[in-house]
Order: C-alpha cells, then structure tokens, then sequence
C-alpha cells in the first residue's frame, strides 16, 4: 500500500540505482575539491567524470566476494574508469562517502515531506474557510463543554501543523551536512579545505567536529520530528474516527461509489483512511526509538547504527509522506454534517451553556454555591431523562425567573457569544 502511493515521489530517493548516484557525486564531488587544490591532476578528474558509471547487478555481485558495500562499488566504478581511478578516494574512509550521500538523501525526501505538509496545511485552511462559525459541541473527557465552531477545532489543527513546518525547517538545516574528514575525523591524510569545496558544491555544510561518521544525534532529531509530524497527524484523524462514530456522526470520511466498507454488513462507512494513518503513526514512534539507541555508539564509531538505518530511515521518510498524502486527501475530501453537529450541541435542551446561565444568575445576585447548585440540579435532571429539557426547567424555576426576564434567560444560550472572539484566531493564522 505504502510503495503503490508514494514510490514515484519519494521512493526513488531510496532505491540502490539513486543510492550509488550519490555515492558517486561525492566522490567525484571530492576529487574536483582535490584538484582545484592541486593534489590531483585535473586531466584525471576529466577522465573520470566521462567515464565512471557503475551496474547494480555487478555491485551487488562484487560484495557478494569482498563483504563491503562501498568496496564493491568502487572496485565496480574503476572497471570503467581505468588508471584514473586510483584518484577516487584518496584519504577517505567509507563513511565520508556514505554520511555525506545520505545527507542528500535524506535532504531530498524532507523537500518532498515539506511539500506534502504543505499539501495538509492548505486542505485544513479550506475546511477551517468553509466552517467558520459551524457550530458544534466542544467536548472534554469525551462529553460536551461548551460550544465551539468546527473551524475553530481546524485552527487548532492549522497551527500546529505550522509548528511542524518550522521544525522540520530546522531539522533540514540540521541534517544537510557532510563530512570528508577520513578514518576518525581527524583530516589525518586530507586538507579540510577538501571538505569545504566538496560539501559547498553538493549544497551541504561541513560537519563542525565528526568523527568516523556524522553523529547521530541528527538522525535522531530527524527521525524524531517525523515521529511527531505523525503523532500530530494521528490526532486529527483519531479526531474524526470519534466525530464519524455512529451516534455522533458530525463529520466522516467521503466514501466513493462502488467503495464497500464490510464483507458482512453492507450497511458500514468505517472511517478506514483514519485508522490506516494511526498505524503509520505508531510505525514512526517505532523508528524514533530506533534512531535515539543508535546515537551511543562505541567511541569513534561501530556500526550497530548501520544495519537499523537502511531500515528506519527510508521507511521513516516513505512512512511520513504517504501519512500526509492521505491526510491532506482525507481532510479535503471530508463529509461535514452541520445539522447533526446543532442537534447534538442542543441535545438535553442545551446543557453546554450552564456556565453562562450560571454566571448570569451570579452577576444578578446569588452567591456562586447557590447558583451552581440551581444549574447543576437542572442539567443533571436534563441529562438522566429521556427527552430532558435544560431550558425548560430553567424556565419552570421560580427562583430563576425572579433574577431573569425570558429575554435574558434566551440570551444564556445564544451561540454567537462564544465565537465573538474567532477573528482575532483566525487573524493569528492568517486564514
């Protein structure tokens, strides 16, 4: 399900061919950097940017012999180079070459990620435009408080998705850097100016102190803030699976002709897209932990990282955007039921305004004790009764219509009042 959707937009980044493509860039990224300082002839780096390519199969094959990765590689690139290849990878260690590609890799998926974010940000911002001031129940604990609109819920949901933006924004900085810096990061056989003209070309910023490797604290945070973008997502969705639920059904997921939602019962419209963006989000929770154990490696490097990375981080990246593919589709496509959200506002004759009435009949006179026990004996009578009328009885109270006239009782359950202040949100948001 997760290649099928989104291996033509960031799959590619993770496929072997792209793999060897950028392992291949900082290698001839490197030897330009080398002969541009004179420690290689630039004849050479001619010859070996016209020829050096390299085969899949015949990598694969090479490593099946000398058990190395980047050995195979290079031993497969110089079968086409020749006697120039003796140029390609002076100095380096293999992790200068797999650090400073998986920088790129890395980089290129997040630009796609962010654009998908994007993609979510701008589905919310219509539906928050549709639904200013539908109003609708706000709950806690699960039970109606008091009214909100269904556009001040997506606010909500608009601005954290904007938190998410500027955290992935610095993750990108954060994780576009590469390191050319040999064995144990020392420069022992190199100039770091290599490294510099080598980074600035690939469109990355020196490692300020690697050692073998790029350490893993970044791979952690990146990983990290695709777990959160998950969790964030999983919210909203678990949002609308509880809105969607039968005796509620105040929104729910569009359902497309000829779609089937049970082999049983014909009857079912499961809120299915929801549930599938949970179980990525518990996947993305699952690689978090994943990349925060590999941050303590053994002195300057072991490669108990290595083998968990080829599998965390594609699946991270994969993961996220088809999360937030579905998400933004999810969101834009919803199904929003205003009438069903006003009856279940009013349900028990309007029990989610009992502070206002309770407020009204303090501001009129009783002491907060008194008043709160007139409102509470009423709601608790609206809400055990079949039928039960809030209102009503507030209505019936002689204490009550001694302190209010009809005009100011009706005024305690005007809606309008707890949306006067959804401008200056909105304003805020930008929406």
């Amino acid at each position: 399900m997760i290649e099928r959707y989104t291996l033509p937009a960031i799959g590619k980044f993770w496929t072997e061919t792209y793999k060897y493509e950028t392992w291949l860039r900082v290698e001839i990224a490197v030897c330009r950097a080398q002969a541009e300082l004179g420690y290689i002839p630039a004849a050479a780096v001619a010859e070996i940017e016209a020829k050096a390519k390299f085969d899949v199969a015949r990598i694969e094959a090479l490593e099946q012999e000398v058990r190395h990765d980047v050995i195979a590689f290079l031993t497969n690139v110089n079968e086409h180079v020749g006697d120039a290849g003796r140029y390609i990878h002076l100095g380096l260690t293999s992790s200068d070459v797999l650090d400073t590609a998986l920088a790129l890799q890395l980089s290129d998926s997040l630009a796609v990620i962010l654009q998908q974010l994007e993609a979510l940000a701008q589905a919310i911002r219509y539906q928050a435009q549709q639904h200013r001031r539908t109003i609708m129940a706000g709950r806690t604990h699960g039970i109606h408080a008091e009214p909100i609109s269904f556009g001040f819920k997506l606010a909500g949901w608009l601005a954290e998705v904007n938190r998410h933006r500027e955290r992935l924004a610095a993750v990108a900085r954060h994780i576009a850097v590469g390191k050319i810096s040999g064995a144990v990061g020392t420069y022992a056989h190199l100039d770091p100016r290599i490294e510099a003209i080598a980074c600035q070309a690939l469109g990355l910023r020196p490692d300020c102190a690697s050692t073998q490797v790029v350490s893993r604290d970044r791979h952690a945070e990146f990983v990290q803030a695709l777990a959160l973008v998950g969790a964030s997502v999983e919210r909203f969705a678990v949002e609308i699976r509880n809105l969607q639920r039968t005796d509620v059904l105040e929104v729910e997921e569009y359902f497309a002709p000829g779609q089937k939602g049970s082999s049983a019962m014909p009857h079912k419209r499961n809120p299915v897209r929801s549930e599938r963006i949970t179980g990525i989000a518990r996947l993305l929770r699952g690689f978090a932990v994943t990349a925060l154990d590999n941050v303590a490696l053994w002195h300057e490097r072991d490669i108990s990282h290595s083998a968990a990375e080829r599998v965390i981080l594609p699946d991270s990246c994969i993961a996220a955007y088809y999360l937030l593919t579905e998400a933004a589709d999810l969101i834009q496509t919803l199904l929003v039921h205003p009438e069903n959200m006003r009856r279940n506002l009013y349900c028990y004759g309007g029990v989610v305004f009992s502070q206002q009435v309770l407020l009204t009949l303090v501001a009129k006179g009783l002491s907060r004790e008194e008043a709160y026990a007139i409102v509470q004996g009423h709601a608790h009578q609206a809400w055990n009764q079949e039928g039960g009328d809030f209102r009503r009885l507030l209505t019936e109270d002689g204490r009550v219509a001694a302190l209010l006239s009809p005009t100011e009782l009706a005024d305690c359950f005007d809606s309008d009042r707890h949306l006067r202040h959804l401008d200056e949100i909105y304003q805020r948001l930008g929406i």
